[in-house]
Parts: structure tokens; sequence; C-alpha cells
């Protein structure tokens, strides 16, 4: 099968591309004219030069020089310009091209699908064990907006559009998509609003998920007839940040959260009566027809008066629409009866929220909401509260009462923080509980910040009413996570925290963080650092009698999480709960893993599948021994010293602020939110600093050290004990550890550290870039030795296929993203020498001011080429 998807990939992906390229150079644009003539012998300078190790500055100036001798330097600045602007167009191609080609080129019906995974249910224990499972089984995907989507929704549509008239080889159709293309902007001039961010992710939601997660209901629904309708519960959820996470965005206030809200309520009510109105056209029987134009009305009573109708509907919604499914099953043959029940099925996941609606905030804000509060509320809490001892702390802020107004709270942060407490009873008046129910705390660490949470809520408008809402902690860095099982177990044990667990069905929701893991920790201990925080939360919770579930916070990248998700949870053995399965999905990863039907029903159903396997398959390959365990345990805590030793060296710092893209994030205007915690921009403390800009400059450094460093160093130290052989064994009998050796591959698969290799002579970094080098080299070298393989994914063609065209489009543009940065630092050298002249020195300005565009502007094709750079 994989040369059978090798040869697709080859035939309609590659050769189409050289098609359409070739199409879109003949277009009468300013920017292709100019610059469709000269890419190509860009293209060879950049390889050729590259190869002998030039200088990119080199590179460009001796293209210039033998080519184009007559442009000065701003019509040359103005030229790179045109060029980086093509090949965004030609990364938009290939984006195209793929998702036309998804079904041909994905194994969609291969071993990790749901139908090979009934196939391999062959007996009748197996089938009710399947079912049983399912039974429990719930799979939640949360979008977020996180800023790693660095298309603006013109481009996105084209996308779709292009793809879809490449599929119906509609050359006229493409040759004017191209054009529209060309004509159309890519960077904004200004920020998105915290709103504007939520409507493009809700465009997904009706354009893509709604199907999708039908689609894929109706499949399970085929083996299972009875069982998704029976169930009060749907298997498959969405969870929505855009307008509730004030920590990923504290620019979000109630009143964006609240049109968010209802923005996600009329979305759903709009795609009930689109399918509404469809069953009306087939479903024209006596006794059936009536009852459903009924239907239709009030939901389209509902659209124009918005909150006319109560959130109890819903169950009469449904229960109308089982009364009418008796009738066409008695009446009328069960004609067209699959089109109702799969618009049941969607009624059932859907509701009137349509997406779940998570509130966060990190744990320091809301520690200083609670304390803003009793400095205005004296007598809430005794005095010497500060002095008592955890526990006496705990036992005070779950049994606080008191009623205050979050309006009076001067600090704006503070005051929306403690507003947000109330707009959540709000939302479940409207929407349904389901609408928002739980409530997020980043950076948690400990107890004291959930209390503090709980406080929080009775404080602020839930006093004497039962809270319908799960608090979350999200535990973080590499001691946070090996902490939290106990900080758990604390918890567990209060009398008050228990009674509210069993308000709350005695379920418990711990978010973990691979992103700021492994950026703390390092890749490796980051993801075995999680895996074992699950393990051991899975035990205290289990002990105590609590059902916990794991919401994963990954991201893009491996480094941030993400990679092959249906290995990833199939690795889950039986010492990890998971009933639910929760997963974000962030910005740039919604667009090329959910960015169409067909991939979305695809993806979910990988994890839903993987999840399926480690549940039902008691496999020695998902579940650790006590020497593998070790084994890990060692090798993670070898590449964690490397990686801290690695972080702690004095260049660390300069080398992401003076070499790489990293102070140019919060120049792209993709996003709402500021590129870094804490208020000062200027002010750079590494703590502060978000995972996706520090993932994405290693990105665009073509050096993705977050996903490699310190493993090659863990495994070449095995082997120098004489123990490979022992870490080979493990790759072969682990799926977790094949996981985390797999998804590393994908990383150092995108890396090219012939870009950068001009540092190697750098007076101050040159020692620092070889120091990245040769761990990238060794942990090359070792897990290809560990998995037996010549050549990194060699087991994925397709994704070896894609990465290569994909890489080899953008090279030209990486190669002036880093002239443009050596311009900067020269000029910036100049600048200092001349600030006495100061016409000379506003020169120098502006000629710097055009340079960081030009870094700013190249960001773009590079991440969206990668299309999980961040």
């Amino acid at each position: 099968m994989s040369n059978s998807i090798s040869q697709a990939y080859t035939e309609l992906v590659e050769l189409r591309y050289q098609l359409y390229n070739s199409l879109f150079m003949t277009l009468t644009l300013d920017a292709v004219q100019q610059t469709s003539i000269w890419l190509p012998l860009l293209q060879e300078a950049c390889e050729s030069g590259l190869d002998h190790q030039h200088n990119p500055k080199d590179i460009i100036n001796r293209l210039f020089d033998r080519n184009l001798p007559e442009l000065n330097e701003r019509e040359r600045i103005d030229f790179l310009y045109k060029v980086i602007q093509y090949v965004e167009r030609q990364v938009v191609l290939v984006d195209a091209l793929e998702d036309s080609a998804y079904n041909e080129i994905h194994r969609v019906r291969g071993p990790a699908s749901w139908s090979q995974m009934i196939e391999k249910v062959r007996n009748d224990d197996d089938r009710r064990k399947l079912e049983e499972s399912l039974k429990e089984l719930t799979l939640r995907v949360v979008l977020t907006a996180h800023p790693t989507q660095f298309y603006p929704g013109t481009v996105l549509a084209i996308i779709t559009d292009l793809a879809t008239a490449i599929e119906g080889n509609r050359t006229a159709e493409i040759r004017d998509l191209l054009d529209q293309l060309g004509r159309t902007p890519f960077f904004r001039k200004k920020k998105p609003t915290p709103y504007d961010e939520a409507m493009l992710l809700m465009n997904y939601l009706e354009r893509v998920f709604y199907s999708s997660v039908g689609n894929l209901l109706d499949e399970i629904a085929t083996t299972y007839p009875d069982y998704s309708l029976a169930s009060k519960r749907s298997l498959i959820q969405i969870g929505f940040w855009p307008g509730g996470d004030r920590d990923g965005n504290p620019n979000v206030t109630v009143d964006i959260t609240r049109r968010v809200a209802a923005q996600l309520k009329t979305s759903i009510l709009r795609c009930y009566h689109n399918d509404l109105k469809l069953l009306c056209r087939r479903l024209s029987f006596a006794g059936v027809y009536e009852p459903l134009v009924h239907l239709r009305d009030r939901v389209e009573q509902e659209l124009l008066s918005p909150n006319s109708n109560e959130p109890e509907w819903l169950d009469e919604l449904y229960e109308q629409l089982g009364k009418v499914e008796q009738r066409i099953s008695r009446h009328h043959h069960g004609l067209f009866l699959n089109k109702l029940r799969s618009f049941r099925r969607k009624v059932q996941a859907f509701g009137f929220h349509f997406a779940i609606l998570d509130l966060r905030q990190d744990s320091r804000v809301l520690r200083r909401t609670l304390d803003a509060i009793l400095a205005t509320h004296p007598g809430l809490l005794p005095d010497d509260f500060n002095s008592l001892d955890e526990q006496a702390k705990l036992e005070l802020l779950l049994t606080i009462r008191g009623e205050v107004d979050p309006t009076k709270i001067e600090d704006t942060v503070l005051r929306d923080t403690a507003e947000s407490m109330c707009v959540i009873r709000d939302i479940q008046r409207t929407n349904g509980e389901a609408g928002a129910h739980r409530y997020i705390i980043s950076n948690c660490r400990g107890p004291l910040d959930v209390a503090n949470l709980i406080a929080l809520f009775r404080l602020c408008g839930w006093q004497d009413k039962e809270l319908t809402v799960d608090i979350v902690p999200l535990f973080e860095t590499i001691d946070d996570l090996r902490d939290a099982s106990e900080s758990m177990r604390t918890l567990y044990a209060l009398d008050t925290y228990q009674a509210h667990l069993r308000n709350r069905n005695t379920e418990q929701t711990v978010m973990l963080g691979f992103s700021d893991g492994t950026k703390d920790g390092g890749y490796l201990m980051a993801n075995w650092g999680i895996y074992r925080a699950k393990e051991e939360i899975t035990s205290v919770s289990r002990e105590m009698g609590v059902t916990v579930h794991f919401f994963d916070g990954r991201g893009g990248p491996p480094a941030r999480g993400g990679g092959n998700s249906h290995l990833f949870y199939s690795a889950l053995g039986k010492s990890v709960e998971n009933r639910h399965v929760q997963l974000t999905l962030q910005g740039q990863t919604i667009s090329s893993h959910y960015g169409i039907v067909a991939a979305a029903k695809h993806n979910l159903e990988l994890v839903l599948t993987g999840a399926l396997k480690s549940r039902l398959l008691d496999s020695e390959k998902a579940n650790l021994n006590e020497s593998q365990r070790q084994l890990i345990d060692e090798m993670a805590r070898i590449s964690y010293e490397a990686y801290h030793e690695f972080k702690q060296h004095p260049l660390f710092i300069p080398y992401l602020l003076e070499r790489s893209t990293l102070r140019y994030y919060g120049m792209t205007n993709i996003a709402s939110r500021p590129s870094k915690r804490g208020g000062d921009e200027e002010e750079f403390r590494f703590e502060d600093l978000r995972a996706i800009p520090f993932v994405g400059a290693w990105s665009q450094l073509k050096q993705n050290v977050p996903g490699f460093y310190g493993l090659g160093t863990a495994l070449n130290h095995m082997k120098e004990r004489g123990e490979l052989n022992r870490v080979i064994e493990l790759y072969e009998n682990s799926t977790l550890f094949k996981t985390f050796i797999a998804n590393s591959m994908q990383s150092m698969s995108k890396t090219n550290f012939s870009i950068t290799r001009h540092m190697e002579k750098d007076e101050k970094f040159g020692a620092f870039w070889r120091l990245i080098h040769d761990e990238f080299m060794l942990t090359k070298e070792m897990v290809l030795q560990v998995s037996r393989q010549a050549e990194l994914l060699e087991d994925n063609p397709r994704s070896r296929q894609s990465i290569a065209l994909r890489e080899n489009i953008v090279l030209p543009l990486l190669t002036i993203q880093q002239y443009a940065l050596l311009r900067i630092k020269e000029e910036s050298e100049r600048s200092d020498k001349i600030s006495d002249d100061p016409m000379k020195a506003e020169a120098s300005s502006k000629l710097i001011a055009l340079y960081e565009k030009m870094v700013v502007r190249s960001l773009f094709g590079n991440i969206n080429a990668t299309r999980n750079a961040v």
C-alpha cells in the first residue's frame, strides 16, 4: 500500500504541481511576471550555494550582481518581496493539490481505520467488548485560537475552492482561482480581534466538523445501529477556546465570551435549519412531514429571535425526531430513515451549543483576583490566613461564603476574571449546561490554585447554587508534572472537594501541557513526564474512587505534543485511564489536518481507533514492564540533563534573540494576543515566553531543537554502556517508545542545517551552532540505528515526498530570511557608528525596517509549507 500511495502522490500532487505552477507563471500579475523568470535561477543559486557552504548574503548578492546588476538596494528589496509573495502562493497550490487528492494519498481504509478495526473484531466476545468500550468512550477535540494559523480566511477559502476545482479537473476555473490567489493579500495590516478569531474557527465548525463528525457517527452506526441513539452522551464532542481562553489571550472579555457563545448557538441552529429543510424535501409522507415542518419553523424562530425557546426544548426536539423515526419505520417501510437518524445523531452530538466553550486563566491571575476581592471585603477569611498551613487554607477556601460585586474591582483583567465566573451560568441558561461547564487553571502549581478558583466561584455568583462547573488543573512544567498526583491526592482527601466531585458524577479532568513541558524539560523528558504523570494520577484517582479524564494540550509539531495521534493514543496501556480522550487542535493543525471533511473525518477516526485499540487489545506492546520503565526513565533523565545544560548555556537566549526570528512573531498580526506572557513586550524573560514563538523560532532556523535535543545523547549513552540492544528491543516491543522515536524523527526530517551553516564560522555563535548540529547528527544516527531504518521516515514515503516538495519550494524564501537577518545585523552595527549623523542614521533605520518587514513576511511561507511548524 505504501508504494501505491507514493505513486499516487507523484501523479496527483508532484506532477500536477509542475503543471499548475507553469499555468500560474503565465498569469498577467506584476509579482508573477517579475519573478517567475528569475525564481528558477534563485532556486539553483540557493541549492548550489548552500551545498558549497556559502553565506546566504553572498548567494543573494551574487545572483543580483550576475543577473540584475542595475538594481539598487531598495529595488533589490522590492524584488525579494515579490519572490516571497510568489513562493507563498506556490505553497498554497501544494496545499490545494494535497487536499484534492486526500483519499488517494492517505490510508483512509488502512489498518488504523474504523472499517479495519471492525474486520479484526471477529467473535461475539470481542464485538461485545468493542460495544461496551464505545458506550464508555468519549472523544473531544478542542479548537483553540493559538496563533499558528498564518493563512487569512480569504486564502483558506481559495484553498478550498481550488482543491475542489482540481479534483474536478476544471482548468479554466483553476486558472481563475490562481489569478485570484495572486491578487489576494496574505498579510494582515492589523491584528484580528478575539471575536474575529472565534468567527474564523466557527467557519470550520459549520463547513467541516458538522459533516465530518456526522459522517463518522453514521459509519459507526452501520455496525452498531442502536448504540449511538440509545445513549444520552455523544461519542464525539467538539470543544472551543476562542472567546473563553483568557490565559491564551488577555484581550478576551466577558462581553466577547457571551457573544461567542451566542454565535455558537446560532451556528448550530443554522446547520439544523438547513438539514431540516432537506429532510422536509425527502420525508414528505403523511404524519411525518408536518412535525418536521413544525421543528423547522421553531428552529427558524430561534434564529430570528434568539433565546425565544428554553434550552429544555432540545429534549423536545430529540424526542420529536424519535417519534418521527418510529412513524417512518412502521408506516413508510423505513424510506430515508437513515437520513433522519443521521440528523438525530448530530442533534445528540451538538445540542444547542455546537461546541463546548472552555474558560481558562493563569493561576497567578486567579490568585491576584482573589486577593483583590479579599482586600476590599475584609472578614471573608481569617486575618491570620496567610500563616496557616496548606490543609487549613484549603478547608477555608473550599467553604468560603459571601457575595461580592466583581464590577467594583479596579484592575480590568482581575475584574474580567471575576466576572467570567458569572458568565458561565448565563451561557448555561441559553445553550444548556454543555455550552460552558469547565474552567481550566493554567500553570497550576498545586491544590491551593484549585481551591482559589472554587472560592472565586462561590464569591462571584455561585454562593448557594450547585457548582455545575468542572475545575480543570493544567500541569505544565516538569516539576509540576512530577508533583501532580500528590496534588490530586490532597484534593481528593478533602470532604468538601469530594462533595463537589459527587455533583460532577465523581469525575475529574486533568489537563497536561506538552508545549510548555517540552520548553521546560526537553523532548523526551516532557513526553515521558506526562505519561508518568498520567499513570500516577490514574493510580491515585482509582484508589480514591474518582474517574479521571486526561486533556492533552497538544500543539502542531512533535515538539509541542503533535505527531502521530493514532500511535500516541494506542500506546496508552492499562495503567492510564482513557475513557475520555481529549486533545487540543491549534490554528495551523486545524487547517492542515481538519480543513476539509475527508481529512477531518479521517483524523478523528485515527484518534478514536487509537483510543479503542488501547482499551481492547491487551497487548504487551501497550503495557510497559518494570525493566522497560526503568530504561525509559534513565534515558529521560540523561536527555533532560543534556537539554537543561544546553538551556543554561550563556548563549542560549542571545542566540535566539540575535540569530532567529523570535523577536518577529509579535509583528505578524496573525493573532490578537501578545507573543509572551506579562505586560512588557520589550523585557525578555524565558519563563514568560510562550511555547509557540519558542518552537517556531527553531523551526524557522530549520534546526527544530525542541523536537530532538537530548534524545541522541541519551541513546548514545546506552550504546556506550553496551546496552543499545536493550533500546532496540524496547523500540520493537513498546508502542509508547516507538511513538517517541517516530515523532522525533518527524521533527528531524524538517531540519536543514545548510541554511545556517554560515554561523559555524561566526565569532560569537560558531561553537554554539556546532553544539546544536553535533547533537542533531548524533540523534539522527542513533534513531536510525534503533529503528533500523536507512533514512528518516523510511516507513512513511508519502510524508517524505510531501516534506521534500515543500522544503524545496521554500528554500529560496529561507535563504532570503537569513539574508535579511544578516543585513539587519550589519545595518544595526553601522547605525551605531553613524549615530552622530542624523540623515545617515535615519536612512539606516529605514533600511532596517524594510529588512525586518522582509523577515516577518518570510515567516508565513515557511510555516504554511511545514503545516505543523508551530
